[in-house]
């Protein structure tokens, strides 16, 4: 191998390592059989939610996992790989390939990494099964609402019997 190409390839694996570092979660799957209609939907979806997408060698992102510090996703990757990086939201890429995957059957998630910690598949899984982050959002104001609420009722509760003692 010349020199340039080694030099070129020293710089992807670098590149990926930061990829590494700096997502928040990280979805490894395997895309064999998808159609090319099925990966432009898919990218396009992923491209919404502010993930990135690529298809990398396996042996770049066998150098960069471990130069990333994430032992043990040597053995996902082989075969077709993509890898799905996200560096805010860490149930979107889950959340997104696991729904694409139910209605595209070739799709098979390998794996991943969450916040640093190299991850299964089953965790993977789960991840995807959580709400997004507008949801949760949603949840913990429904939650800090419901003692302002109850107030709130307490109060209006207080006022209808003084009303009535009056009248």
């Amino acid at each position: 191998m010349s020199e340039a190409i080694i030099a070129k390839k020293a710089v992807l694996v670098e590149e990926v390592t930061e990829k590494f570092k700096a997502a928040a979660s990280v979805v490894i799957v395997d895309y064999r059989g998808l159609t090319v209609d099925e990966v432009t939907r898919l990218r396009k979806q992923l491209r919404d939610a502010g993930v990135e997408i690529k298809v990398i060698k396996n042996s770049i992102l066998s150098r960069a996992a471990k130069a990333a510090g994430l032992e043990g996703l040597d053995e996902v990757f082989t075969g077709p790989t993509a890898v799905a990086f996200s560096n805010e939201d860490v149930v979107a890429p889950a959340k997104i390939i696991d729904e694409f995957a139910q209605e595209a059957k070739a799709l098979e998630i390998k794996g991943g990494v969450i916040e640093g910690k190299v991850s299964s598949l089953e965790e993977i899984i789960a991840l995807a099964k959580l709400p997004n982050r507008e949801g949760l959002l949603s949840m913990l104001l429904s939650v800090l609402q419901a003692p302002v609420r109850n107030v709130a009722y307490a109060v209006n509760a207080v006022i209808e019997s003084k009303e009535e003692e009056v009248a």
